[in-house]
Parts: C-alpha cells; sequence; structure tokens
C-alpha cells in the first residue's frame, strides 16, 4: 500500500490522511485515543464508501498512526484543530463525521467548529469529556499525586503492553473543553451506537449525550453483549446500515 499523504499545519506539524474522491455527503472518520486510520471500522468505512462511491476521510490525529508528533504530548484541543483542519482542508460539502470513543468528543468539537459542515453525527461508544468523568476518578491518590507532583502518569493498557503515559496536559487541556456540563447546540441527525458490555465507557454516557444535545433527530442503538471497540463482523454491518439511512440508499 502506498504511503499516506499529508497535510501540513501552520506550526509545520504534519497530518496523515486518506482519501477517496466520491459524492457527498462525505464521511469523515475520528478515531480514538491511541488508535490511528489503519484500525477496523476505518477500514471497513473505506471499503463501504468505496463500494457506494461516497467520498471518504480517514486521518491520524497528532503523535498518532504515520501523523507528526509524540503520543503524550497531544491534547483534546490540539486534536480537536486537527479535526478542524482536516474538514476544512480536505472535504467539501456536507459530511458526516463518525467518531469512534474519544473520537465521538472530538467529533462534537469539530462540529460545533463547523455546524454548517455537518449533515449527521454518529457516535460508535462515544467518549465525550473522558479525561474528567472517566479517566481521572480512575486514578488512585497515588497516582493523581503522582500527576501532579511530575506532570506525567503511566497506567496499564489492555492495547499496548507498555501502558499509556499521560501527562497533566490533557487532563487540564480536557477540561477548557467539556461539552456534557450544558447543552449542546446541534441540531443535525445523531446515531449513537453503544455495547451493553463496554468496559471502558458506560453505555449510559450516550443517553447522557442523547439528552444534551439540541436535535431531535436522535437515536441511541445498545448492543447487548457488545464491547468498547465494536469491531465484530454484525457491529460493522449495524454500522453500514446507520449510515445507509443517514446517506440514502442509492448505490
Amino acid at each position: 500500500m502506498s504511503s499516506p499523504a499529508s497535510l501540513t499545519r501552520q506550526d509545520g506539524a504534519t497530518i496523515a490522511y486518506r482519501r477517496l474522491t466520491g459524492s457527498t455527503p462525505g464521511v469523515v472518520f475520528l478515531g480514538g485515543f491511541r488508535s490511528d486510520m489503519t484500525g477496523t471500522k476505518a477500514l471497513y468505512l473505506a471499503d463501504y464508501c468505496r463500494r457506494r462511491g461516497q467520498a471518504y476521510l480517514r486521518f491520524d490525529y497528532f503523535g498518532h498512526g504515520a501523523s507528526s508528533g509524540e503520543p503524550a504530548l497531544g491534547t483534546i484541543g490540539r486534536w480537536a484543530e486537527d479535526a478542524v483542519a482536516v474538514l476544512d482542508s480536505l472535504t467539501e460539502g456536507p459530511q458526516v463525521l463518525v467518531g469512534s470513543s474519544m473520537g465521538g468528543w472530538i467529533m462534537l468539537l469539530a462540529a460545533l467548529a463547523r455546524p454548517p459542515r455537518v449533515h449527521a453525527l454518529v457516535g460508535i461508544a462515544a467518549a465525550p469529556d473522558f479525561t474528567e468523568d472517566l479517566l481521572w476518578p480512575r486514578l488512585d491518590p497515588a497516582q493523581q499525586r503522582q500527576l501532579r507532583d511530575t506532570g506525567a502518569v503511566t497506567l496499564p493498557s489492555e492495547y499496548d503492553p507498555a501502558g499509556y503515559t499521560y501527562r497533566l496536559s490533557l487532563f487540564e487541556d480536557g477540561k477548557g473543553h467539556l461539552v456534557m456540563r450544558r447543552g449542546i447546540a446541534l441540531d443535525c441527525p445523531v446515531r449513537l451506537l453503544h455495547g451493553m458490555s463496554d468496559a471502558s465507557v458506560p453505555w449510559q454516557t450516550s443517553l447522557s449525550l442523547a439528552e444534551r444535545l439540541a436535535s431531535r433527530d436522535i437515536v441511541v442503538t445498545l448492543i447487548k453483549d457488545g464491547d468498547h471497540r465494536l469491531s465484530r463482523e454484525a457491529d460493522l454491518e449495524r454500522l453500514g446500515r446507520t449510515l445507509d439511512e443517514l446517506l440514502g440508499s442509492a448505490r
């Protein structure tokens, strides 16, 4: 496979991406924390959009995948800026933003920054405000103290034997981008998919998000045996059917 293309930001950092030309509304995939554009859902969507002749964009945030930067130096604000940059520079017309886990938070921030560009939103185990509501409460007092004193803490991860290093800046920046403390002024169609066996993000998060969004066209789908990734064949097919509804049935 050829190397991904890259978009250079004003600060010299590069955002790696892959793009398919096609009809609009296009689809933009926003991955989760420490994931990249070669993951199962990103590749499924590439095949889905290719078959439909739909425009599609997937990319890696700062410090992720083929993009430049150190992962631990990234912040929610920086990653949201990446999403807006690719939306502005690499897409045309209305877009369906598909956000997985942390990407669900980035999706909301990008949509709030560019509401006229958003045709619909699809959250997959969306994790808005996860630094404040999910990650910080899981730190024990010693870990919280280490984070404050040294500026970083490394925690075990089922996805990386070396664990993930979190910097204090991630939490501090996250406080400035919280969306779940008030109503969310987005009125486009929204579809939220969440596994009830998700051990990382409680499925109740999607219900809370649905309550806060201004849109009246919201459907929450709970998958009783679904895990956090929702990457099984049946999960991917469900994602495809969800997009079929939002994009129209024409192939």
